[in-house]
């Protein structure tokens, strides 16, 4: 059965990022199967489980957009990583989220994340991994089903000083493989009938943080231009095709409740809004740090935008009469008929997930959709 919805997703005005909390057991079986301990038709049928019991927790919380948590994922760029042959391996596993998790010291900003990795050959895609979440999870239930993918533009970091490059001699030549396999995962999740396809864009983040910025103008690079080479590698992605609502997600770092980049949208609103050709966009919106709501008057009637304003990194508990309050200021900017609301990010950019209960995830999703219910109703 293929997920449909009772209204077009677009008036849908609660939302969920992506990735769930890895519950323990799951946490635990991945852990085995990474030691030779079990093998991967046992580990699937443990993923299944987990995925329904998301799929069921979403359910009851009244989401009508739901995820399968990204469960079958060690972290959020796999829906690329774990597709692809070519990229060199990574000693990354459960072991090393959750000794980084132990560390993390919450809300505290994190340094810019080791992007450099081995291209070791040309790029083939060799597996949809994204389509196969697709197609499980959107046996679970019967509603609509998002599917989350790495910006293409992401991985143009790879190809640069440090990375050891033998299978293409130039970026361009990098990022059209890149770009063709992105658009084989979008058009397989089309062909199959999923009605939502969500970028993860957290570069963007990049172009609106001061030292980031200046880190760029030290390499004698225009930030405007790299920021238009982002907007159209992921353009290029969806680029002629439909039956889908395209999003982007924009956030500044949600490894293991800290932080990466900081900065409002200003600098970047304007082409990020107009130029990209993603219907939805989901903003972070739940700290100083994502400045003001000023910037969405850049945003086109055609084009609506999910205020994150429930954090993902910490359990307290926001109070709804701050949130109304918050969505009426960013009103002023944009019509309430064009926002929706969301947690700033998903509760798990990796398997480590961030410093907090499942309880607390559990409590905040119904906070999304009882304050989506008493402002849009």
């Amino acid at each position: 059965m293929v997920a449909s919805s009772p209204k077009p997703i677009e008036k849908i005005r609660h939302d969920v990022v992506g990735s769930l909390l890895r519950p323990a057991y799951l946490k635990d079986a991945r852990l085995r199967f990474e030691e030779g301990e079990m093998g991967a038709d046992e580990l699937r049928k443990i993923e299944d489980g987990a995925i329904r019991d998301a799929v069921l927790l979403q359910e009851k919380t009244g989401l009508e957009i739901v995820t399968d948590g990204e469960f079958r994922r060690l972290n959020f760029e796999e829906s690329f990583g774990a597709s692809v042959s070519g990229l060199g391996s990574s000693e990354e596993n459960t072991r090393y989220y959750e000794q980084r998790a132990k560390q993390a010291r919450p809300l505290e900003r994190a340094a810019i994340p080791a992007l450099v990795r081995t291209i070791a050959d040309k790029l083939h895609l060799v597996r949809n991994l994204p389509l196969e979440e697709f197609r499980f999870t959107s046996q679970a239930t019967a509603r609509p089903v998002k599917v989350t993918l790495m910006s293409a533009d992401y991985y143009r970091q790879r190809f640069g000083p440090g990375a050891a490059v033998s299978a293409y001699e130039a970026v361009e030549d990098f990022m059209a493989d890149v770009v063709r396999i992105q658009r084989e995962i979008v058009t397989g999740l089309l062909e199959a009938g999923c009605p939502y396809v969500q970028i993860d864009g957290p570069r963007y983040a990049a172009f609106v943080d001061p030292r980031e910025i200046e880190m760029v103008l030290q390499k004698a690079r225009d930030p405007m231009a790299e920021l238009r080479l982002s907007i159209q590698a992921d353009n290029e992605v969806i680029r002629g095709l439909s039956g889908a609502t395209f999003a982007m997600h924009v956030c500044r770092g949600n490894r293991n409740s800290m932080w990466i980049r900081e900065g409002g949208y200003d600098p970047i609103a304007e082409a990020l809004f107009n130029e990209l050709d993603h219907s939805r966009f989901l903003l972070e919106y739940d700290s100083p740090r994502a400045g003001s709501f000023e910037p969405l008057r850049f945003v086109p009637k055609s084009k609506t935008v999910v205020l994150g304003l429930v954090s993902t990194k910490t359990p307290e508990l926001e109070k709804t009469d701050d949130l109304k309050r918050r969505i009426e200021e960013a009103s002023r900017y944009a019509p309430l008929e064009r926002l929706a609301l969301s947690p700033q990010c998903g509760f798990s950019t990796n398997v480590g997930g961030n410093l907090i209960t499942e309880d607390d995830q559990k409590r905040k999703l119904e906070l999304v959709v009882e304050t989506a219910r008493q402002v849009w109703g």
